[in-house]
């Protein structure tokens, strides 16, 4: 299955929290980093996710924020500290390639925000993605 979406990065399952409808899945990176997605617990029987599971994590790049540091009082549980690869705009938008231990992640953001975090290759950067936007594929 072929798919649009930019970012996918491998990783394994190291805990599943169940809720009543929705579960949380901490995955590791090749990195040692851990994200953390918030999916139905439909979704975990479904795929049949458990500790030790390989994963295939997928963000849209629309859903990637971009920080020039690590950010506190945020509930957002997903940052990943990085460094832009490239930096390409358009009229109003932009592309920001971020090479992260295990991967690298684009993120679809204005181009007024590229100019005002004066954002360019070799920029040590922190990718912010709230754990609800991450989806997963089991392996």
């Amino acid at each position: 299955m072929s798919l649009s979406i930019r970012n996918q990065i491998v990783g394994t399952v190291t805990s599943v929290t169940a809720g009543e409808v929705m579960a949380t899945v901490k995955v590791r990176l090749s990195g040692g980093q851990v994200i953390t997605a918030a999916i139905t617990l439909e979704a975990v029987k479904e795929l049949g996710l458990a500790e030790d599971s390989s994963v295939r994590i997928l963000v849209k790049s629309t859903e990637v924020s971009l920080a020039t540091g690590p950010v506190e009082g945020l509930s957002i549980r997903n940052q990943i500290p990085g460094t832009i690869t490239d930096v390409a705009t358009g009229g109003a938008m932009a592309s920001v390639k971020v090479s992260v231990e295990g991967g690298e992640l684009t993120a679809a953001i204005t181009k007024d925000a590229v100019t005002d975090l004066k954002l360019a290759a070799g920029s040590s950067v922190v990718a912010l993605i709230k754990s609800t936007e991450i989806s997963l594929a089991a392996l």
